[in-house]
């Protein structure tokens, strides 16, 4: 089989989960994703949600064995040499779907070809190909270095904890039941000055009610730096806590911005400016303060945009006030308080 020689290598990635307007949950996925061509190949499959069975929150046994199954040195899980290289988010069960190929190997090089949406054991190219992607020839080498690598990486994985500081406690023990249910570990304290060092280095971003002081503020940040522990800070923009979660995935999210898909998000004058590097399903969220602070949430948008800039008009009624947005695609998630 001919095929042009591409690129291959990997990249953290996130399936952004969250509290949606309506209360459903979705579950927040820390996996590698794979870069073809110095582009993650999810973003070729238009708007889907899926994560690539590299998984960093599955056992290190299911993670070898995965990385094993993609080095061919063991036999193809389908039938006719297939592999699933996007599976669903929420399970492992191939009835919801998953995006799968025939891997084989021509002399050193490994080739990816046969995309197609799989529901069954067996696909229906015909009828369920991605005909508009691959074959890919990769460069044994090359592709060899960049799988073997993963499965020295443990000390690298994500760290999905989150550190909550703030004066609302009831506000506070709902956002962290929140952050577990969909997958982000939380803990609640208002001092880390005697915490040691090896238990903050399990946190990844500190999240700071409105009530905390800049001082305080201050020394929570020096105990991170005595620790030698680069997190993420988050102030929290109001006692909303689908508000709340999402600023805590953007900040556990520290991919570089060309392995995002939804890359921007500015509110003002009644309208939010998104900026996307894909074509991709994207839902606007307005939250609000009411004079009793009493919270409000209004699905404003929910569309697939094309990649490039957009402007889109929100309801009057659902930003007025003390508002802020919430974007999200399946990837992605941004947030910004509306400005006057």
């Amino acid at each position: 089989m001919s095929a042009e020689y591409a690129t291959f290598g990997l990249a953290p990635a996130m399936r952004a989960g969250g509290v949606l307007a309506n209360g459903d949950f979705r579950v927040h996925r820390d996996f590698v994703d794979f870069i073809v061509d110095e582009r993650p190949l999810l973003f070729q499959l238009s708007d889907l949600d899926a994560v690539s069975p590299l998984a960093s929150d599955v056992p290190p046994a299911i993670f070898t064995a995965q990385v094993r199954s993609l080095l061919m040195e063991t036999d193809a899980p389908l039938p006719g040499g297939r592999y699933v290289i996007y599976g669903c988010p929420e399970c492992e069960d191939l009835a919801c779907g998953a995006v799968t190929a025939a891997i084989e190997r021509d002399g050193d090089d490994y080739i990816w070809r046969d995309f197609a949406w799989q529901t069954d054991e067996h696909a229906d190219l015909e009828l369920n190909g991605y005909h508009g992607i691959g074959p890919f020839r990769f460069h044994g080498s090359e592709y060899r270095e960049a799988l073997i690598s993963l499965l020295g990486e443990e000390a690298d994985s994500p760290r999905r904890r989150v550190l909550l500081i703030g004066a609302r406690v009831a506000v506070l023990a709902k956002l962290a039941a929140a952050l577990r249910i969909i997958g982000i570990g939380a803990d609640i304290t208002r001092e880390v000055g005697d915490v040691p060092a090896d238990e903050l280095r399990a946190y990844g971003a500190v999240a700071f009610g409105r009530a905390i002081t800049e001082e305080e503020r201050a020394a929570v940040r020096r105990s991170f730096d005595r620790a030698g522990v680069d997190v993420a800070y988050v102030d929290g923009l109001a006692p909303i806590v689908p508000l709340l979660v999402a600023q805590i995935e953007h900040a556990l999210d520290r991919r570089p911005v060309e392995q995002r898909r939804l890359t921007r998000l500015v509110t003002a004058d009644g309208e939010a400016g998104v900026e996307v590097t894909s074509p991709c399903r994207v839902r606007l969220t307005a939250y609000r303060l009411d004079r009793l602070y009493r919270t409000h949430a209004q699905e404003v948008f929910d569309g697939v945009l094309e990649a490039g800039r957009h402007r889109i008009s929100l309801d009057a009624k659902a930003v007025k006030g003390e508002s802020f947005v919430v974007a999200r695609s399946s990837g992605s998630v941004l947030v910004e308080a509306m400005e006057r």
